[in-house]
C-alpha cells in the first residue's frame, strides 16, 4: 500500500524522482580532436631576422566571395574585409613542415587540426585593415612571407515555404509563402608573398 502511495505522488509531481540518487552515473560523450604540430625544431633566430626592418613595403587588399549553392565555387562580386586582422608570418622551414603538415593531416569536419607551435606564432606581424579591406605591413625585408587573416560575412537568400493547399474545380492548387534565410560564414583567406628588393612595394590579393 505505502509504494501504491508514493508512486502516485511521484506520478503527480509531488515527489520528483530525480531526488533519488543513482549508484552510478553514466559520463557524456565528447567529441575527439586530433591536434597536429610540425616535427621540426623552430629556429626563433632566423624568424626574428626575417621581420627585422626593411625598406620594402606589402600593400594589399583582402576580400572573399560568397560560394554558388549550386556550384560550390566562389563567385559573385567581392566582400571587402572591413576591419579585420591580418597576419604575417616569416616563411621557414618550420613553417613549410607546418604548411605540408596541414594539407596532409587537417579536417575541421573530423575535428582534426594542425597548430604551429606558441613560440613560432609569437613571431608575426600584425595589421588591421579598413573599410575597403586595405592593409600595409611596411619596413619589411626581402624574403617570402604568408599572409593570413578570417573574414565573416552573412549571406543572403530567399526561398519557397510551402503553407498549403486548396481544391476547386480545377484541381489543385499549391501556396508558397516567399521567405528570406541569413547564414552566417567565416571564410579563410591566405596567400604567399615574396619580396625581392629592398624599397619595393609588393601588391598582394588576400583572398
Amino acid at each position: 500500500m505505502k509504494n501504491t502511495f508514493l508512486t502516485l505522488m511521484i506520478a503527480a509531481g509531488t515527489i520528483s524522482p530525480v531526488a533519488v540518487a543513482a549508484q552510478y552515473k553514466e559520463p557524456e560523450k565528447k567529441d575527439k580532436q586530433e591536434v597536429f604540430y610540425p616535427q621540426v625544431s623552430f629556429d626563433s633566430l632566423q624568424a626574428k631576422k626575417m621581420l627585422a626592418r626593411g625598406s620594402a613595403t606589402i600593400k594589399g587588399i583582402a576580400f572573399t566571395k560568397a560560394k554558388d549553392k549550386n556550384w560550390g565555387i566562389k563567385m559573385g562580386k567581392r566582400i571587402l574585409a572591413n576591419q579585420i586582422r591580418v597576419v604575417l608570418l616569416p616563411v621557414t622551414p618550420y613553417f613549410n613542415a607546418w604548411y605540408q603538415l596541414r594539407k596532409e593531416k587537417e579536417n575541421t569536419r573530423k575535428r582534426r587540426y594542425v597548430y604551429l607551435s606558441n613560440e613560432a606564432y609569437r613571431y608575426r606581424l600584425e595589421a588591421i585593415t579598413n573599410s575597403s579591406g586595405e592593409f600595409t605591413f611596411p619596413e619589411m625585408k626581402p624574403g617570402t612571407y604568408f599572409l593570413q587573416g578570417f573574414l565573416p560575412y552573412t549571406q543572403n537568400g530567399y526561398y519557397h515555404e510551402y503553407t498549403g493547399a486548396a481544391y476547386n474545380g480545377y484541381g489543385r492548387t499549391d501556396y508558397y509563402d516567399l521567405k528570406q534565410y541569413s547564414v552566417n560564414h567565416e571564410d579563410r583567406i591566405e596567400a604567399f608573398v615574396e619580396v625581392k628588393a629592398n624599397g619595393e612595394v609588393v601588391n598582394v590579393k588576400l583572398h
